[in-house]
């Protein structure tokens, strides 16, 4: 186990364009699919200019920034651009509503913000007098509609750089110290106002190392990145990406995903646990939709690739009769979800949330290998991690290298390691709240470690549900267990002081439009589906079944049929994260129908 102190993100970046220089360090593509490459080398003289242009703007060694984008290749080389000078990058999630944006660009003293076009500028002109510390705003991509001095483009800021010398560029990063806030992340806020976690460049440094090391990677290796860069678990895989040496490719938007992994052919990536639920309901219904003899040969496929599966799970070889099923299997099947993957992927991370360890097992079977981890915003987003020649399903494993875990007297997980953060932004009360009186970082889940030193989570700890019988239920094992139903789209179960569990279940649109038609269900809107009795029997008849995987006090007894929990109605966090509270708020008085209806 060996470590680098290094003195701040740009001596690490420093030492990877020096190694890679002429190396292809990032990609990103048009809405032609045309590819656009920079080398290591052409990042570095980039972000240089970057840097050299915040200096002209007057931004000073401890200034914040504002990132207002979707992920993509210039929210990357500002981000680098800040730390370099001892600027804190702070992102904001393109999803966010104008009063959020003004709560986190107020909260954070930022003094510019970058925006991606238009669509984000328009937010910021709505609260442009309630943001009287931003001295202009920088657009990535297009010009603004109206002239306006406070809003410039990115070409046009770029200009201002030209006139500071490199050696201004030099004196700054050599000033920036581990110490120094390399950004602010702040908390999805799940259960309340959204905090400020204050990151150092020793905080990233070492974060990046201990990834390095608890995983296997290799040069001229592809890493795709999709999710907010405004999330700490995209900008982590980014910055390891720069430690590691490989080459990162942008994804265009969520919604050209599967065409963009195509595209990509990664090697690696990192996911939210609500992707490969999508990715994993498509395929099942792709092939139940096939019927006949195309899903016999599927099922016998998924048959033969799970025996394979346990055969590497328990460490045993693979007996050859087994073995040319298996090849036969890949070359019908399997070769075509890994196909839709780009066809390279040796692995891909999940956290950020539970995954389903039936959804790891599929993907494990086909010959894709999910290692779920854990980590959160306070610690650098990294804290264990499967690995790739150690792993198993349903469980986080093992700390990362030179991390600790334990457990406290009452169930949680508590983290230790220089990939902790520094503080909760201008918020001391909660950041003594958030540590034990020893120092250990409260994670707020309930796990335990076994003789491995092997974590598994059992929930989260304000979400344990404890009915009337006083039985101990973690919601989102049973959340990921109904969710598996290719109509069911989300779950969040209820429960808490009452007699029996209850849900709140939205649909999954693709699926139920299919069944509708199937069987001649007529309908005019979306709406009038939720309210369907046929659409309420079959979702029921999908709770029966998924319940049969369940002990008695952890079924779901009455379920009520709700509009998808968005971004936009408040209802999911831009990570996809329930926002439990809201919920139970705003369907207070159908979950009273469920219990004395």
């Amino acid at each position: 186990m060996q470590f680098k102190d290094y003195t701040n993100f740009h001596q690490m970046l420093s030492e990877t364009v020096d190694n890679y220089a002429n190396a292809s360090a990032y990609r990103w593509f048009d809405e032609n699919a045309t590819a656009t490459c920079v080398t290591w080398q052409e990042f570095y003289d980039q972000a240089k200019s970057v840097s050299k242009s915040l200096i002209a703007l007057g931004v000073e060694r401890g200034d914040k920034i504002n990132i207002l984008s979707y992920t993509c290749y210039k929210w990357v080389l500002t981000d680098i651009a800040d730390m370099s000078i001892g600027v804190g990058t702070v992102g904001i999630y393109q999803s966010n509503l104008a009063p959020d944006c003004e709560y986190i660009i107020n909260h954070s003293d930022a003094v510019l913000v970058f925006a991606e076009n238009q669509t984000q500028l328009d937010k910021l002109l709505k609260i442009k007098q309630d943001i009287p510390n931003i001295r202009k705003v920088i657009l990535f991509n297009g010009e603004a509609a109206a002239k306006d001095d406070w809003v410039i483009t990115y070409d046009q800021f770029l200009a201002l750089g030209k006139e500071i010398a490199d050696g201004a560029f030099q004196a700054r990063t050599a000033q920036v110290t581990a110490k120094d806030t390399a950004g602010l992340v702040y908390t999805s806020g799940t259960t309340g106002v959204p905090k400020g976690v204050v990151l150092t460049h020793d905080n990233l440094t070492y974060t990046c190392q201990s990834v390095y090391q608890s995983g296997e990677f290799k040069d001229g290796e592809e890493m795709f990145v999709f999710l907010p860069l405004a999330h700490v678990f995209a900008r982590t895989s980014c910055y390891t990406a720069i430690r590691t040496g490989n080459r990162t490719s942008f994804a265009r938007s969520i919604d050209s995903l599967l065409e963009d992994f195509a595209l990509a052919t990664p090697h690696w990536f990192v996911s939210v646990p609500r992707v490969f639920e999508k990715i994993h309901t498509k395929i099942i219904s792709g092939a139940e939709a096939k019927g006949g003899a195309a899903e016999k040969i599927f099922n016998w496929s998924c048959h033969i690739g799970s025996q394979v599966s346990r055969c590497k799970l328990a460490g045993q070889p693979i007996p050859f009769g087994l073995g040319l099923k298996y090849k036969l299997a890949t070359k019908l099947v399997f070769s075509k979800i890994h196909k839709a993957l780009g066809g390279n992927v040796k692995w891909c991370i999940s956290g950020a949330a539970p995954l389903n360890p039936d959804i790891a097992r599929f993907f494990h079977a086909a010959g894709l290998l999910i290692l779920e981890g854990l980590g959160m915003t306070e610690n650098t987003s990294f804290s264990n991690v499967n690995r790739p020649n150690q792993y198993d399903f349903g469980v986080v494993g093992a700390p990362g290298v030179g991390l600790y875990h334990k457990i406290g007297e009452d169930g949680e997980v508590l983290l230790s390691g220089r990939n902790v953060m520094k503080e909760y932004y201008k918020m001391p009360d909660e950041t003594i709240e958030t540590f034990t009186s020893d120092g250990w970082l409260k994670t707020g889940d309930i796990g335990e470690i076994d003789k491995n030193n092997v974590l598994k989570i059992t929930d989260r700890k304000k979400d344990l549900i404890i009915t009337a019988g006083g039985k101990n239920v973690a919601p989102s094992r049973i959340e990921g267990i109904m969710t598996t139903s290719k109509y069911i789209s989300q779950v969040c179960v209820v429960g808490d002081k009452r007699k029996f569990l209850s849900a709140m279940v939205t649909l999954d649109q693709e699926n139920i439009k299919t069944y509708a038609r199937e069987n001649q269900i007529a309908y005019e809107t979306d709406t009038d589906l939720l309210a369907h009795l046929d659409i309420k029997a079959i979702i029921d008849l999908e709770i029966k079944n998924k319940n049969q995987e369940l002990p008695s006090f952890e079924t779901i007894k009455k379920v009520t049929i709700v509009p998808e929990f968005t971004i936009e109605n408040s209802m999911m966090t831009p990570t996809f994260k329930l926002k439990k509270n809201i919920i139970f708020k705003n369907y207070k008085d159908d979950i009273e129908t469920m219990y004395n209806g």
